[in-house]
């Protein structure tokens, strides 16, 4: 809708940015999209975070008539925008705000100097454009253009979705339809950008895409264990001094691991929107001025936070879809310099997102389902993260020249590669011969022969292809399904949450097989060590010392008359393998192990470490204790003091918050860090003479105190709980 305006040449559009920013050169594609606001088009720009994105719509309506209408989701964001931009005039009146924070007073101020065309840019929620006498208002006034920021809010696929942005065509007609409009988001897919182009009847829009590439991001991910804090502690030691955001799904997260970091030396504040508005802005200050290092937070920080050196930015809980991802990993590295982006990945997260999405409507579920199975196969896939990501937002890269192609844990370190190409075949066959009906969930349960309710429904276990790749397991096809989606040979049709169809490259590969060589995934266990204590993964023990370990423990458990496990767990040696603990006062910052434990089993195992470190010359290293919060002490206290009460157990939880299985992890904890609790009175309560006697001989036998051994033996004549109450007052016996 390219209008009669006048057109402004090269010289003045610089003039201009030199003028109101400061700036002699234009962004990327800054100048592209501002030339195109300016001559009156509708306009839609994606453009990555930190790509510049607001002076796209600043510049231009600080160089016209009227005002610009921006609507914006979060008044965080408006706020801080509007302080920008008052920074860079003398009249505070070149920018407002209009939303229901303002007083009577302050609107009819806003108002005048609407009318008096001081205002070049108004700020608003959606929700204050449907108010009808705001709507009156700016009907009276010259508008320059209508700007729609973070536009994917609009689509039910992007990962903000808020239904009052679904109006925001209805609005823009009663106010005048001929303004131009001008969308602009940081993160779409192209099923996202389709959406903001229909819903805001813009279909005749210029086109602005920058690429989402940011070179200088490194990207991990690494396993996520019951340790992932002392993973997170030694993460942020290694890079001490530099700026870094953790983000964390719960606000009750958010506070607890910001006080682990300060109990452990790093400068960190919590920020969650629980806090009042004084503490966020306080917390939030303390960063931008670099009073503290690091920021612990729910995605509720880091709108609109411009801190251009932030260095790293943690993921501790996985997020909801790879949009949010992108975006908040958008938030490392915004000067060019480096940004390592790492995050822990468990599938219980996943499971635990899911059953949060269970009490939404079915159409809400099965989005969720399919943006949160795009987040898995990004954190299992061996392949090119940087690859992977590019191409869920319709990007294609090249993984050996791109730019930043060695930038990721994958690319570094190569997985082994397998020749694919009848697999290939098998899985088009599939696709073809169910019609084309199914999701990789089943699809895969077709090719290995397993039947589910959908499966029988479409006597699909009567069809030739069912089961012609039942010699391999699930894992290896769905890694092979995620990379055939990324080479084209299939997509997948998100209209239909997920349902796979062959491609046209597809088909050209069936009718003639070629070479496809597939990386094989990474496996996360997704079951948690039963007990109360992990060392991670990815952190690298001493693999000999935890033999030798392995065998003294033997050879100390049998002078003693105990199992192995009730001397040290496997976890406390693997921790002990890593940090080489040659005093007991350090043997008690293992995990697992308390002053208790110890005194008692120490002596031997630190002798033993002292004599291997001074053999091997190993250097120790000294940033690997992990001290725990005093909250936790005082709930370890409260537990050891109700229980030589003899209180009942659901009294103690209920009282502290907690459900019963997340007291029996706190008393866990109590008992295999070497102290005594007597829960006699309650284990008398559940099970009976004979029961206890034969579950107490089961664990003096057994090599291992693992649950899940313990419920295979016992044939589910025993639930978890009772069994693991049992394993309580066993360890605290005989260990304690």
């Amino acid at each position: 809708m390219a209008s009669d305006r006048p057109v402004i040449n090269d010289s003045e559009l610089h003039s201009a940015l030199k003028k109101y920013f400061g700036f002699s050169e234009f962004k990327g594609l800054q100048k592209d999209v501002v030339n195109s606001i300016l001559q009156g088009d509708n306009t839609f720009a994606i453009m990555p975070t930190g790509g510049g994105k607001s002076l796209c719509y600043q510049l231009p309506a600080l160089m016209q008539e009227g005002t610009a209408i921006v609507v914006s989701p979060l008044i965080a964001l408006m706020k801080n925008q509007v302080d920008a931009i008052r920074g860079i005039s003398d009249q505070n009146g070149i920018a407002h705000v209009l939303n229901s924070s303002l007083t009577k007073t302050e609107v009819k101020q806003v108002k005048q100097d609407i009318v008096e065309g001081v205002t070049k840019l108004l700020y608003v929620a959606p929700e204050s454009l449907t108010k009808e006498d705001y709507v009156e208002f700016l009907q009276s006034v010259k508008l320059s253009f209508i700007a729609v920021d973070e536009a994917h809010c609009i689509s039910e696929w992007g990962h903000d979705f808020r239904p009052e942005y679904r109006n925001l065509r209805t609005i823009v007609n009663r106010l005048d339809d001929s303004i131009p409009v001008i969308a602009l988001t940081a993160t779409a897919t192209p099923k996202v950008q389709e959406d903001i182009i229909k819903n805001l009847g813009i279909t005749g829009a210029r086109s602005f895409k920058a690429s989402f590439n940011r070179a200088n991001l490194f990207y991990e991910v690494r396993p996520k264990t019951a340790n992932v804090d002392s993973d997170i502690i030694r993460f942020v030691k290694k890079n001490e001094g530099k700026s870094g955001i953790i983000y964390c799904l719960s606000r009750k997260r958010v506070e607890e691991l910001a006080q682990v970091l300060q109990v452990n030396g790093v400068s960190a504040v919590p920020y969650h929107a629980g806090f009042d508005a004084k503490t966020r802005s306080k917390y939030q200050d303390m960063f931008l001025m670099e009073d503290v290092d690091v920021v612990v937070a729910t995605i509720a920080f880091g709108m609109g936070i411009d801190k251009p050196d932030v260095r790293f930015v943690i993921h501790h809980d996985i997020p909801k879809s790879i949009e949010s991802y992108y975006q908040e990993t958008g938030r490392a590295g915004r000067d060019g310099g480096e940004g390592h982006c790492l995050a822990f990945y468990a599938y219980k997260d996943i499971e635990k997102l899911e059953k949060f999405m269970s009490n939404k409507p079915v159409a809400e579920q099965e989005i969720g389902n399919a943006l949160l199975q795009e987040v898995v196969a990004y954190a299992e896939t061996s392949m090119s993260r940087r690859k992977f990501m590019l191409h869920y937002f319709g990007e294609e890269f090249d993984e050996v020249n791109g730019d930043g192609a060695d930038m990721d844990d994958n690319s570094r370190n190569p997985k082994e590669k397998v020749e694919a190409k009848e697999d290939v075949t098998k899985v088009l066959e599939v696709i073809q011969g169910t019609n084309e009906k199914f999701k990789s969930k089943e699809v895969v349960k077709t090719l290995t022969g397993k039947v589910n309710a959908l499966i029988s429904s479409h006597k699909t276990d009567e069809k030739s292809v069912f089961g012609i790749g039942s010699d391999k397991g699930k894992e290896h096809w769905m890694a092979l399904i995620r990379q055939m989606i990324v080479a084209g040979l299939i997509k997948k049709e998100i209209e239909q949450y997920g349902i796979l169809h062959v491609t046209d490259k597809g088909k050209g590969f069936l009718n003639a097989p070629e070479s496809f060589m597939m990386t094989k995934d990474h496996t996360y266990s997704s079951e948690e060590s039963d007990s109360i204590v992990g060392v991670a993964k990815g952190a690298v023990a001493d693999d000999k010392l935890i033999k030798q370990l392995r065998d003294l423990r033997k050879l100390q458990a049998k002078k003693l008359g105990v199992p192995p496990f009730v001397v040290f767990q496997d976890p406390s040696l693997e921790d002990m393998a890593m940090k080489y603990p040659v005093s007991l006062k350090e043997l008690n910052n293992i995990n697992g192990v308390g002053e208790g434990k110890a005194k008692k089993y120490g002596k031997p195992f630190v002798d033993f470490i002292a004599a291997y470190v001074e053999e091997n010359d190993i250097v120790r290293p000294d940033d690997l204790v992990v001290k725990s919060t005093g909250a936790n002490s005082a709930l370890k206290l409260y537990i050891i003091q109700n229980v030589d009460r003899k209180l009942p157990l659901n009294d103690i939880a209920d009282a502290k918050g907690l459900e019963i299985p997340e007291l029996i992890k706190e008393m866990e904890q109590i008992v295999y860090s070497g102290t005594k609790l007597n829960i006699d009175y309650w284990i008398d309560e559940i099970l009976d003479e004979d029961q206890q006697e034969e579950i107490h001989d089961y664990f003096l036998e057994a090599e291992t105190d693992n649950l899940e051994e313990a419920m295979k033996e016992f044939d589910g004549d025993y639930e978890d709980e009772e069994l693991r109450l049992y394993r309580l007052k066993f360890i605290s016996e005989v260990a304690n």
